[in-house]
């Protein structure tokens, strides 16, 4: 049976109509009316009401007027994942000891499917620095931490990856990638000029499970601090970002 057949022969259009809603809402930063819904879907508002109250209900989108967006409770249950709690919970004190010792920000990126998640973060101390939010997508070509998540990869999980994932806006691989990759598995990082963001490099090094595959990456969005000439260069930021990563991907550390 082809995968077409299959997926008509399962269908679920209660459940596809509620998953739409909430694809729609979370690709949106501001709330949108039952009316504004139904158009983008191409539904009636009568069709969908019921099932945009029952998410309301159950805490998958709240409403503000005659407006709903969507909350946070899918984030809060994807991180009640075990293996991501633990990861999390042994990642961030060193995370926090890495961003005062660096004084560079840096947040932890897990790969899921396709998605590259930001799923940990710590500020730089002081005033100021960079930082992406908790729950935010990168991509994968063009990002150092996606450069290592490759470039550990075999090339059978690499070309699952490439199938999987839906690349981001402008998402454009640079030029000579599966080179540059080799360099990352060679050396054990990346270390590169932003694609996103002037001034800025990603500093990316794998944190590596019992069975020497990638668990995850901490990267560092590096910045020269022109304020305090004293502070850490960018290479001996990468060193203690590599001993910071040795450290999380010791024994004990978050299983598959």
């Amino acid at each position: 049976m082809s995968d077409i057949e299959d997926e008509g022969r399962y269908r679920a259009p209660a459940l596809d109509k509620g998953l739409d809603m909430i694809e729609l809402l979370a690709a949106r930063e501001e709330g949108m009316t039952l009316k504004d819904i139904a158009t983008a879907l191409g539904r009636s508002p009568t069709e969908l009401y019921r099932m945009l109250d029952r998410l309301a209900r159950r805490g998958y989108v709240s409403r503000h007027g005659d407006s709903y967006q969507l909350t946070m409770k899918l984030f809060l249950i994807a991180h009640q994942r075990p293996q991501i709690r633990r990861l999390i919970a042994q990642a961030m004190p060193a995370m926090r000891r890495f961003t005062n010792a660096a004084e560079q920000a840096c947040h932890l990126v897990k790969y899921d499917r396709g998605d590259l998640v930001i799923i940990a973060q710590v500020e730089a101390p002081g005033y100021w620095g960079v930082t992406i939010r908790v729950g935010a997508q990168i991509g994968l070509v063009n990002s150092g931490s996606g450069h290592v998540f490759l470039a550990f990869a075999s090339p059978e999980e690499k070309a699952l990856m490439y199938e999987e994932h839906e690349p981001m806006p402008y998402e454009v691989a640079p030029p000579g990638l599966e080179e540059r990759l080799r360099d990352v598995r060679r050396q054990g990082y990346e270390s590169m000029e932003s694609q996103q963001t002037p001034a800025v490099a990603n500093l990316s090094v794998p944190i590596l499970g019992a069975n020497g595959a990638v668990q995850a990456v901490l990267t560092c969005p590096f910045v020269r601090r022109l304020e305090n000439p004293n502070a850490p260069d960018r290479d001996r930021v990468l060193r203690i970002l590599v001993e910071t990563c040795r450290e999380i991907s010791s024994p004990g550390e978050a299983a598959d």
